[in-house]
């Protein structure tokens, strides 16, 4: 079967039917028998990335190829992660790899978008890779990505503007969710000062109401340990 295929895998790629067949073909065949294939990807990977079915193809390809080939693709992909991560099927595959690659592949995609991350994290597609890297990111790396996100002046423009932001917003919650205690409490003192200016913005209301929460568990928290103690 993958030898008919031979001369046609581009054109089933592209296929709404023949994409599933490609899929199911890396899935079950054994990788010495689907070199045809895969090396037809190879020079196209950013454009397959792109692709409504492509994109699922050269994800199952980073789900079962091991060898040299697989290396190949990897590397395409690497060399275009700002672009991919913006784009409405790209950034599926930047997302599979930080959330199933190696280490060092989730450390290189981090270290790429670094100095972008509040333009990306203000873009609808792009915003959901931002949250994979704090999801899946180390905690040196979760750490750089607050200190972005905070900027560089106590106005905390890019913390401020992402709040507001209807993609932003998103990314700023799943920050207070992954990063660790230190860098929350860092993040909520800056977010109180604009608690009331964040309320006239339909999604700093997001914001506002996750933070409320989080004041009041840490409350509740202080207390019952201040009531253990004593």
């Amino acid at each position: 079967m993958v030898n008919e295929l031979n001369g046609s895998v581009m054109k089933c790629v592209r296929d709404q039917n023949g994409n599933h067949v490609i899929q199911k073909c890396i899935e079950c065949v054994p990788q010495d028998r689907i070199q045809c294939i895969v090396s037809s990807f190879f020079g196209q990977v950013v454009a397959l990335s792109s692709h409504p079915y492509g994109c699922r193809v050269i994800q199952r390809v980073l789900e079962h190829c091991d060898d040299p080939n697989a290396q190949v693709v990897m590397d395409e992909i690497m060399n275009s992660v700002c672009t991919l991560a913006q784009d409405q099927y790209g950034n599926y595959v930047i997302q599979h790899v930080l959330q199933h690659g190696k280490l060092h592949e989730r450390s290189a995609i981090i270290n790429k978008l670094s100095g972008h991350i509040v333009i990306m994290s203000l873009q609808k597609f792009a915003s959901n890779v931002v949250e994979k890297c704090m999801t899946y990111g180390s905690l040196e790396e979760r750490q750089l990505l607050v200190k972005e996100i905070l900027g560089s002046t106590d106005e905390n423009e890019p913390l401020q503007e992402m709040m507001k932001d209807p993609f932003g917003n998103y990314v700023v919650q799943k920050v207070l969710e992954t990063c660790d205690e230190q860098s929350r409490e860092l993040i909520l003192s800056r977010i109180k000062v604009h608690l009331a200016a964040l309320k006239r913005y339909t999604y700093g209301k997001h914001i506002v109401s996750r933070v409320e929460k989080l004041i009041t568990s840490g409350e509740k928290h202080i207390a019952s340990s201040t009531s253990y103690r004593s």
